[in-house]
This record gives C-alpha cells, structure tokens and sequence, in this order.
C-alpha cells in the first residue's frame, strides 16, 4: 500500500523509532505490533517462518495500522529486492553489506531507470496501490523508501565509511552476532575487538549523517543504544516475546 513513510519522517525530525520483527510469518502478530504503537514492523524474510505470499498478508496487516512496514531480504539480491518492493513495503534491510559497490546496488535495485536497474512494473502491483496512485508513486516513491544496510563481517567495518556514504542508504546497522562470529568472538560482545568495531561503525554513520539502527539484545542494552545516538531501534522479535510471555505464566502457575 503507498502512503507517506511516517517512519522516514519521524527520524528526519531527529526522534527515535521503535520496532519488532515479525518472525512468526502471522498476519496477526504483524498487526498486534502495529496496533501496539511500535513505529515500524520489521517482516523477516531473512530468518522468519513464511513465503511471499505469507508475507504479504503480514505487510495487508500493518498498513491497516500507523505503523511503517519494513522487509528484511533473505539476500543483497537485485530480483529478491524487485518482488519484495512491489510487494509495497515500505522500507528494506539489508543483510551482510561489505562494501560501498553492494551498498550502491542495494540503492540501484531499488530504483527505476534511468537512476536505478530496478524492473518496471509499476502499474499493477501494489506498491503502487495497483497503479491507482501510478503517478505519485513514480514521482515520490524512492524517496518514501527507507534503505537500510547492515554490517555484518570485518570487511564491512574495514568499509563503513565507504558504505554510509552511499547517496541513497538512511540507516546503517550491525548485526551483531553474525559480527562477533567473523571477527572471531563468538558471541562475546563485550570482547574488546567487538568493541572496537562497534565503535568503528558507529563513528562512520554519524561522521556521515547516516541513522544508526540497532536492536536490544542480550550484551546491548536499550541505555547504551540512546547514549550512542542510535534512532532506529528494533526492541525484539514476536517468537521471543510470545515464547517468555508463555514461560512465564507457567512458571507462575506451577509456583
């Protein structure tokens, strides 16, 4: 569905934006978030449960609330990025983005000719809300889009500046386990050389004017994400919150 990304122009105001991943492929848990007052929904393409089809009724559900609609691709992959924005979401992440050249395609993907390579079918998918609003769309779509990259390996921090200076990426992010892993920590996000290219990353972002996203995880607090100047913050996923609520309240009941 194309509407304004209310998401885009909250952080163009300098305010911080809150979201979930909606792994659990559920329409109706896509929504919950969204009627919870999370600023955006983040649709795992990545690792969550569901196909495209699965995914579209979650992206039908979101826009039925304020919440922006966000997908994250399986893949830097130019046709993964063509489905997935005709699809209408409103914003994309990234995963495992080395280089400025990858960065670059992202964006190239994500438009149409002449400023991009992205396949043209603008009327009748619903992105364009079924070419029912074809000529905003074309004009304002690609500025709608939120595009955001994610830092996953030691060559991407070696190139974070490279990447967040890219003309079309808003927000760069980590991964961070997948991180520690190529960095040779395992896990350990307090290891000094995590540390470092935490720092590295977050330094080339802001000298950049890039937004930085992150996610509150075990090892990154919600307080070390303000105080780093992070504004798009991604609070958990639905399986997570769903499977402690359950633990819970068993572990209640069974006291």
């Amino acid at each position: 569905m194309y509407r304004e990304n209310s998401l885009k122009e909250r952080l163009g105001r300098g305010h911080v934006a809150y979201g979930m991943i909606n792994a659990m492929g559920s329409s109706v848990a896509a929504e919950m978030i969204g009627m919870a007052g999370y600023d955006y929904v983040i649709v795992d393409g990545e690792h969550g449960l569901g196909d495209l089809q699965c995914h579209l009724g979650a992206l039908q559900a979101i826009s039925a609330t304020p919440a922006t609609a966000l997908y994250r691709i399986a893949n830097n992959d130019r046709t993964v990025l063509k489905r997935v924005l005709d699809l209408g979401v409103e914003g994309v992440m990234v995963p495992c983005v080395s280089t400025a050249i990858e960065a670059q395609a992202v964006v190239a993907a994500c438009r149409y000719p002449t400023k991009g390579v992205r396949g043209f079918a603008a009327g009748m998918v619903r992105a364009s809300n079924y070419g029912l609003s074809l000529e905003r769309y074309l004009s304002d779509g690609a500025a709608q889009l939120l595009i955001s990259v994610m830092i996953e390996t030691a060559e991407g921090v070696k190139n974070a500046a490279e990447i967040a200076s890219v003309e079309g990426v808003d927000v760069v992010q980590m991964g961070p386990t997948d991180l520690s892993f190529d960095l040779g920590v395992s896990g350990r996000l307090d290891d000094p050389r995590y540390l470092a290219a935490q720092r590295a990353v977050e330094e080339a972002a802001t000298r950049e004017g890039k937004i930085l996203g992150g996610a509150v995880m075990p090892g990154i607090t919600l307080d070390y994400l303000l105080e780093r100047g992070y504004r798009m913050i991604t609070m958990g996923a639905d399986v997570v919150c769903l499977s402690r609520a359950l633990k819970a309240t068993l572990a209640t009941a069974r006291r």
